[in-house]
């Protein structure tokens, strides 16, 4: 039994880290597998697996729509360098696939690599996307934001300057002992919010505090409604949740069961209760994309409104379809007759 995982980040070494405590004999291709990550990987501490590698934990984590939310759970930061690592069992082949054959892939330079082919080379497509520019601050002066051992989640307070009315808000988690991420975000939008008008509101909340723009960005752009490829595994799949832009806990997750899946020759298919959460959130989306700006932040206070069990429920089940549902029907419940509206018979 031979595997070939395309895509070496974080949901295709994940993938082939499993397959190979299996015995399975595993390859990874990645046109530049030495690339260093240069985004930041964050997930509700709860949602990790036991062994997850991570490299700082904040015990508090906090949402600011209309009004401010304290959640009872501890958000993790994921440390890249351990997560990126493979052990010497498994292949890692430098080059981009040009076919897929009926044994395996052909490289552009000709080579010929035969297995189980498993795409995790991340979604592709889509029309709605999330994007964010970020930078890392000291600690001291990201105090005006975030407070220590603490992650600010969502500040949907508007920005001192901005040239559209297109909501975005302040995610500000700490990346080290003495360093904050400041990343402004547009949680969904088609097309995805340009950079520049992101860079902008940015550099004007840190502007008002006075705190000087560092050197260096990081640049995210996430597409939430890419249609799930066969046989793939990880975003291309259709793990990113279509309302956060979060996939990689979900990854880190479904690893193993997917490794097994393939060391016993079955395929890599979702469950019908993983299609019918996804089909759901996607109602989500296209419910949020047609939100306007002032209401965005008004559904987030009602979501973060919801008992602890329906938040988690939302956001992390990707195949608890009872309590995606009961999740959806008590926020329903809770929403204004305008919010209702947006919900049943979105436009946008």
């Amino acid at each position: 039994m031979a595997v070939v995982v395309v895509g070496g980040g974080p949901a295709g070494r994940a993938l082939a880290r499993e397959c190979a405590a299996l015995g399975v004999r595993t390859t990874v291709v990645d046109p530049d597998p030495g690339r260093p990550w240069r985004a930041t990987y964050g997930a509700w501490s709860d949602e990790l697996p036991a062994g997850t590698p991570v490299g700082l934990v904040a015990s508090r984590a906090r949402v600011v729509a209309g009004r401010e939310h304290r959640l009872a759970r501890a958000y993790s930061v994921l440390d890249n360098e351990r997560l990126w690592r493979l052990p010497d069992e498994v292949e890692v082949v430098a080059g981009r696939v040009v076919e897929r054959t009926g044994s395996g892939v052909r490289l552009a330079d000709g080579r010929v690599l035969t297995g189980e082919v498993v795409r995790a080379t991340g979604a592709v497509g889509g029309r709605a996307a999330q994007t964010a520019v970020g930078v890392v601050v000291p600690a001291a002066s990201a105090r005006p934001f975030v407070g220590p051992d603490e992650a600010l989640i969502m500040d949907w307070r508007r920005p001192p300057a901005a040239t559209t009315a297109d909501p975005t808000f302040l995610y500000a988690i700490p990346v080290s002992a003495d360093e904050v991420l400041l990343e402004e975000t547009s949680l969904a939008r088609r097309p995805g919010l340009p950079l520049p008008e992101l860079r902008l509101r940015l550099h004007a909340r840190l502007a008002a505090h006075g705190v000087p723009v560092p050197e260096g960005e990081e640049r995210v752009r996430i597409p939430l409604d890419a249609r799930p490829g066969p046989g793939a595994f990880g975003a291309a799949a259709g793990f990113i949740h279509p309302a956060t832009g979060y996939s990689v806990a979900v990854s880190l997750r479904r690893a193993p069961v997917v490794a097994r899946a393939l060391a016993e020759g079955r395929p890599v298919v979702r469950s019908p209760r993983e299609r019918a959460v996804h089909a759901l959130r996607m109602r989500g989306l296209t419910a949020l994309l047609a939100m306007g700006p002032d209401e965005v932040p008004e559904f987030f206070d009602e979501f973060f409104g919801l008992s602890d069990l329906h938040q988690r429920a939302y956001l992390g089940g990707h195949d608890d379809l009872g309590g995606t549902v009961r999740a959806m029907v008590s926020l329903f419940g809770l929403a204004s007759w305008r919010m209702r509206a947006r919900m049943v018979f979105p436009v946008h």
